[in-house]
């Protein structure tokens, strides 16, 4: 298995740095030691009256395909519960559901108390995961969840898989609510690289956070696949489109082979990047 990464990858990096290069500005003043004081007080006064987004909490809905008990969902949602400023709410189907698709159950699942593998609080709904998005959305939770995070899957849903993916099907489910999506999967084998995965996706909140708190994120699926490499590290996350023609080979990832960019997910997953695409809400679209 992967080390996890140890540096932000270069299509999240844009947030932290912008963070870290406004720091030092916040602090000065254009007017030196001789500004006036009533200014700068009134200036505070005015930044404490008017809140931005970024002080409400972020609101995350947490499934899988998996099961609500599966090792990835819970080390997502550790990850995710560690963020400040962030709900994490979790309803995830109450048995493995892999290969599901989109599909519901008709009339609605019903749900029951649950907790993750690490004994987090959640909700186990006996249908498919498409069925746990909507039990949420229409009316399990008190509050409607700014983002849905579907993962992570054991196993890549990369390519001719994408459409057949029940992680896939509930990251769909949530787009077509209005609500922005994120499916993300780890590459398979005996001891899969959830850490590393774990990390991409806080990496995609954070560099989408601002824009989910202000309510201007387009609901859309992106799925996000991250190699479980027996050699190297994760390269770079990379945007591709979603292969459609190309099998997926079901193999393990040899993360330190060199070579050209690669243009779509198969290809990149297989070379030791971690694919992300834009997926359209319905299949096949």
């Amino acid at each position: 298995m992967s080390s996890p990464v140890t540096t932000r990858r270069r299509l999240f990096a844009g947030a932290a740095v912008a963070v870290a290069l406004l720091g030092p500005a916040a602090c000065s003043t254009s007017g030196g030691e001789g500004a006036d004081a009533s200014t700068t007080t009134a200036a505070a006064e005015t930044t404490t009256a008017a809140p931005t987004t970024e002080s409400r909490e972020l609101t995350i809905l947490v499934t899988n395909d998996d099961g609500v008990a599966a090792p990835g969902i819970n080390t997502v949602v550790e990850a995710l519960r560690a963020l400040p400023d962030t709900t994490v709410i979790v309803a995830a189907p109450a048995q493995n559901q892999s290969g599901s698709g989109g599909r519901t159950t008709p009339g609605g699942a019903p749900a029951s108390p649950a907790t993750t593998s690490g004994g987090y609080e959640a909700t186990a709904v006996a249908g498919f995961p498409a069925d746990s998005v909507n039990w949420a959305l229409d009316g399990g939770v008190a509050e409607r969840p700014d983002l849905v995070v579907s993962g992570i899957n054991l196993g890549q849903n990369i390519g001719k898989l994408v459409d057949v993916s029940g992680t896939v099907g509930a990251a769909r489910a949530a787009a077509a609510r209005g609500i922005p999506a994120l499916a993300a999967s780890s590459g398979l084998a005996d001891a899969p690289d959830f850490d590393t995965a774990a990390e991409l996706v806080v990496a995609w909140v954070q560099e989408h956070r601002a824009e989910l708190l202000a309510g201007g994120a387009e609901a859309t699926v992106e799925n996000l696949n991250v190699p479980t490499c027996t050699a190297g590290e994760v390269k770079d996350v990379l945007e591709v489109p979603v292969d459609t023609v190309s099998d997926v080979p079901i193999v393990p990832t040899d993360c330190s082979a060199s070579g050209p960019t690669p243009a779509l997910d198969v290809a990149a997953f297989n070379a030791g990047y971690a694919p992300l695409s834009v997926l359209s809400v319905q299949p096949g679209g």
